[in-house]
């Protein structure tokens, strides 16, 4: 019985050629068995040819530091992520819809089940603004965070309102040095005061045993949020088509039109920029939504090069128990796909291609 070393080729086109492989754990692929056990890695993350593509190499700060900024000259870190600005032409990630504000409050009980109920629950939390210590940006707000502290260049593709939310949004984006490139063009009429333009806000409720609830508009709506919109802006177009990777995820379903979401995916596909799909917990339920929210959800999962998504939820899109077996179905029915993300928690996380199927484990 053999174990091998498995180097990764990059899904993204054109990148620089990369002598560090993604993994470097050593795998026995005839007996690949779970839970997967952590092993050390010989290579750092920022080595990783995900980073590498379209013939550029990616200004990404060293692994060995515990700052995503340069020193002071003293030894001490200085987060300069901050005061990062992010033009148009040089975008290493962008996000598509999915932008909110999560309000995260203590509650004595976690709403009621029933639609009504829960409405009604809404209505009441959000009669008065609760304070700005219990706002947090949410959504892909988190997945553009993390990559810009990464040293990547990213874009949001979305709409927030002209509101106090929408500004908290912009500020937190502006000083994490990430470009926001609004979906309404500049001749759409806008009314602040109609709740299909103000920002979405989704209610992050823990009880005092640490159960979490969530309430949002978007799970009252029979439309997505913002369904007025219906095509995409040039601004959006040129953020596409100047984006390494293009970054979509389910909940965008709940802002945005399945009609614009192809639209968004089909340019992406024709400009050459990757994309990447987490289809999240709004997988399952797509799966039995409106014919348009189908057509759309089977098309991401064909066109994507890279989709990322838990074990549970590529059982639900298969119907196949074993994560490696799921991903590898995605991987047949795939058009354009590359890699399959299978992220198991605590046991890491397994990405299996055509020709491999590797592990990496979880950050403690």
């Amino acid at each position: 019985m053999h174990n091998h070393t498995v180097t990764l080729k990059s899904p993204l086109p054109y990148h620089a050629p990369s002598s560090h492989p993604i993994f470097s754990l050593r795998l026995n692929p005839r007996q690949f068995v779970l839970p997967l056990s952590p092993q050390k890695t010989g290579g750092s993350i920022y080595h990783n040819p995900v980073f590498i593509c379209k013939g550029t190499q990616l200004s990404v700060p060293s692994h060995g530091s515990a700052s995503l900024g340069p020193s002071n000259g003293n030894g001490a870190a200085v987060h300069d992520w901050k005061v990062r600005s992010v033009g148009i032409e040089n975008i290493d990630v962008a996000t598509l819809g999915n932008l909110c504000v999560d309000i995260v409050l203590n509650v004595p009980k976690l709403p009621p089940r029933s639609r009504e109920a829960r409405f009604a629950y809404m209505q009441e939390l959000s009669k008065s603004p609760p304070d700005k210590k219990y706002w947090e940006a949410g959504g892909n707000c988190n997945m553009a965070i993390a990559a810009a502290r990464l040293g990547l260049h990213c874009a949001t593709i979305g709409h927030v309102g002209d509101e106090i939310y929408g500004q908290f949004l912009l500020d937190v984006l502006r000083e994490e040095g990430i470009r926001m490139v609004g979906m309404s063009e500049d001749g759409d009429i806008v009314d602040s005061s109609n709740a299909s333009y103000e920002t979405l806000l989704c209610w992050v409720l823990v009880d005092p045993l640490q159960r979490h609830g969530f309430c949002s508009r978007a799970d009252f709506c029979k439309d997505p949020a913002f369904s007025w919109m219906s095509k995409l802006s040039e601004e959006v177009k040129m953020a596409i088509k100047q984006s390494k990777i293009l970054f979509c995820n389910g909940y965008g379903f709940d802002e945005l039109s399945p009609a614009l979401i192809m639209l968004a995916l089909d340019y992406a596909v024709e400009v050459g920029t990757s994309v990447f799909f987490d289809p999240g917990p709004r997988g399952k339920s797509l799966l039995t939504g409106t014919p348009e929210a189908r057509q759309v959800l089977s098309h991401l999962l064909k066109m994507s090069d890279v989709l990322l998504l838990t074990s549970d939820e590529a059982e639900s899109l298969t119907g196949i128990g074993n994560p490696i077996l799921a991903g590898q179905e995605l991987l047949k029915n795939g058009i354009r796909t590359k890699w399959v993300i299978i992220k198991m928690g605590s046991r890491g996380s397994i990405l299996v291609t055509m020709s491999s199927i590797s592990c990496a484990p979880a950050f403690k």
